[in-house]
């Protein structure tokens, strides 16, 4: 009976501010440790989402790019198929020098001019090289003519202009280039 006495007796004073500091200590550690776990997971969705905004960023400007060089190429392509057009009207034009084609002449002159505009307006560049260094990137030799009176490589005549867009030639010039007398050259020619 006298331990039922102990154990019916009422708690210690002293003991109840123990326990309950411990439980606090215990709920601090807790949750400092959920705050923590938090925080990491907030940290983690804060790199998720600059990294997917960096992706997306990425994207777009690829798309943009890729969209800009698909409109370039069907640009190119639109300059490619009128280039014959514009040799058909300087061609039509070197024909006929005759009084009585005049008013047609002029008529092909305008059309001529309106389409080689709109072409530059694209960004079709001309190439003339008269009297410029031979360049095979640009120039497509068709003749050559051997002459002291020029450097070697020089484009004497061309037969045929070429164009270029963006920096991409569409069609090489056709030209006669210069070549010493006597055989090849020592000057290299680009």
């Amino acid at each position: 009976m006298k331990n039922q006495k102990i154990e019916n007796a009422p708690p210690d004073p002293a003991v109840k501010p123990a326990v309950e500091e411990k439980t606090a200590a215990q709920a601090i550690v807790r949750d400092d440790a959920e705050m923590k776990k938090l925080a990491a997971e907030l940290e983690d969705l804060r790199q998720t989402a600059i990294r997917q905004q960096a992706d997306f960023a990425n994207y777009r400007k690829r798309a943009e790019k890729e969209n800009r060089e698909a409109v370039q190429r069907a640009t190119a392509r639109v300059i490619e198929s009128l280039i014959p057009a514009l040799d058909g009207f300087e061609h039509a034009l070197a024909a006929h020098r005759e009084a009585e084609y005049e008013n047609y002449r002029k008529g092909f002159e305008l059309i001529y001019k309106q389409l080689l505009d709109n072409l530059v307006r694209l960004g079709a560049e001309r190439i003339e090289p008269l009297g410029l260094p031979f360049d095979p990137h640009l120039h497509q030799a068709m003749d050559r003519l051997e002459t002291a009176d020029h450097a070697d490589g020089t484009i004497l005549a061309v037969y045929q202009p070429g164009y270029a867009y963006h920096g991409r030639v569409l069609r090489p010039a056709m030209v006669r280039v210069a070549v010493h007398p006597g055989g090849a050259s020592n000057s290299p020619v680009n």
